[in-house]
């Protein structure tokens, strides 16, 4: 049994957040459909490293795990018919195109929830279905921007960055579209009644930024880079190893800068004299400074050691490199080696949250680009599929 045995979910999105959603909807138990433009499909079939396939590159194996994949010409007449009918034997739609593509297609939430009114609808786009900046492009570097991380980012002195080059955005937005998509399924199993969910790349963003928001309506702090450090706390940071290693520490509380200073740096006069977060704050250059002599002497996993034992959060900073070589890793299967018929072993995150007794799993790597277009005409025969309100059940 998974949890979303049952649940049929059509992805019409491309690249990663709302595909992203129906990947997690899917490693737990969900049908999830592929709905892709006859014309070349989503453009993450080509995104990312190449394989020996060339729809399939490592990124679309890894982001598309667990779905099937069909093609609709949404703006024809008669495949908008089947992606309706579609809809009338599904739980959950995914998109993220941008806001009114639907509508302007016929295909808007008023239309599918006619058709079928429990119908979860999960709409991502990079500045949400309304505001003065609905209507324009948004990819994730874009919402990092706009949503204040990309000017905390990098060196005080420096020019702002996005962390790690990554498409968090996308990602986080996914999540938060796994949470909505699980509260709006609730809701319709108790009245049968759908709705539709509207996610903003650049409020995910927003939402993770801490105490900023507040911080500047009260007192009008205006939070910038900070570099390897932290403003709020300290010692909280980056240190380099003698073997040319970095590792991250973190004393966020003043008893763990007293373990840190008695046990690790065997300076109990730290711990007298500068007992306080303000008073570590008001001389930090002297507190960073004895913490990255320490890291200094020492090799990464002896600096890792001596936290440990002195039960201070220490840990390095890791290549994938140092991932893919790391027994903790190992030991969880947070790395997971799935074998796809084509192209063999590919290894790719494992499935997470880990639940105990229903947990997710990976079927198989991302789909061939119309994969399930012999049996489209099967599913929209299944009129015993059709999705109705519980209430009329």
């Amino acid at each position: 049994m998974t949890p979303l045995e049952g649940i049929r979910v059509l992805d019409l999105a491309t690249f990663i957040a709302a595909p992203l959603t129906a990947a997690i909807l899917g490693e737990f138990g969900g049908e999830v459909i592929k709905v892709e433009h006859p014309d070349g499909g989503d453009p993450m079939h080509r995104f990312g490293t190449a394989t020996d396939d060339p729809d399939r590159t490592l990124a679309w194996l890894s982001e598309d795990r667990n779905k099937h994949s069909v093609t609709l010409d949404l703006k024809s007449p008669a495949d908008a018919a089947k992606l309706k009918e579609l809809v009338r034997r599904s739980d959950v739609l995914c998109e993220n195109f941008r806001p009114g593509t639907l509508e302007r297609w016929g295909l808007g939430p008023d239309v599918l929830l006619e058709l079928n009114p429990a119908l979860v609808i999960l709409r991502i786009s990079g500045y949400g279905q309304t505001g003065p900046y609905r209507d324009r492009p948004g990819f994730a570097r874009i919402a990092h921007a706009v949503g204040g991380l990309t000017h905390l980012a990098g060196m005080p002195d420096g020019p702002p960055v996005t962390p790690g080059s990554t498409s968090l955005a996308d990602y986080i937005s996914g999540y938060y579209g796994v949470i909505g998509v699980m509260m709006a399924l609730r809701v319709a199993e108790r009245t049968g009644e759908g709705q539709v969910i509207d996610v903003a790349l650049f409020e995910s963003i927003f939402r993770v930024l801490d105490e900023t928001a507040p911080a500047y309506a009260k007192n009008g702090i205006i939070r910038s880079r900070e570099g390897r450090m932290t403003r709020q706390v300290c010692p909280h940071g980056h240190f380099p190893c003698t073997d040319g290693h970095w590792v991250a520490i973190a004393c966020t509380s003043d008893k763990i800068w007293e373990q840190m200073a008695v046990r690790v740096l065997k300076r109990p006069d730290f711990a007298a004299s500068h007992p306080k977060t303000r008073d570590r704050l008001a001389d930090r250059a002297t507190i960073d400074g004895a913490v990255e002599a320490f890291t200094g002497a020492h090799s990464k996993e002896d600096v890792i050691r001596l936290c440990t034992e002195g039960d201070v959060p220490c840990g390095p900073i890791n290549s994938i490199a140092d991932i893919f070589a790391d027994p903790h890793y190992a030991a969880r299967e947070t790395i997971l080696r799935v074998t796809d018929p084509a192209l063999g072993e590919v290894a790719v995150p494992n499935v997470f949250p880990r639940l105990s007794e229903t947990p997710g799993r990976i079927t198989h790597l991302g789909p061939d680009f119309g994969d399930w277009n012999d049996r489209l005409d099967e599913i929209l025969a299944d009129d015993g599929q059709i999705r109705r309100p519980r209430a009329e059940d």
